[in-house]
């Protein structure tokens, strides 16, 4: 959704629904993993549908994959705690999609911190 109430809504969207996965969904699923954060939403500008982006980080390939198919099958409570959260007339259907960016960016640090570079001077060699 482009324009500053459709940023402004995605931003809305993204605070409620990382607060109810933090505390309602963590009460209903205590084996979520212990960081999801909510990295993103994308709000059609009809208000019909939305994708939010979860980033999930855990030493656990298995859980983490559980943890985010919990937040999918728990779209329809999420949607209907938003509602009682955020005053709009239209809750949109939401989409969860798992964001790999954090950890994408936690890899490339861990590929350049391997890299033996050494500093080269500052001075600039002459040929004179």
């Amino acid at each position: 959704m482009k324009g500053l109430r459709g940023e402004r809504l995605a931003s809305e969207f993204q605070k409620a629904i990382y607060e109810i996965i933090s505390r309602k969904l963590r009460d209903r699923a205590p084996g979520l993993s212990a960081i999801i954060s909510v990295t993103g939403a994308d709000v059609a500008p009809d208000l019909k549908t939305a994708k939010i982006y979860v980033s999930i980080y855990d030493t656990s390939e298995e859980r983490k994959i559980s943890s985010f198919n919990t937040i999918k099958e728990n779209a329809g409570f999420i949607r209907h705690e938003l509602a009682g959260m955020l005053r709009i007339r239209t809750v949109p259907a939401l989409t969860f999609i798992l964001d790999g960016s954090m950890e994408y960016g936690a890899h490339i640090d861990e590929i350049i911190n391997k890299l033996d570079v050494k500093p080269e001077d500052d001075k600039p060699e002459n040929d004179d």
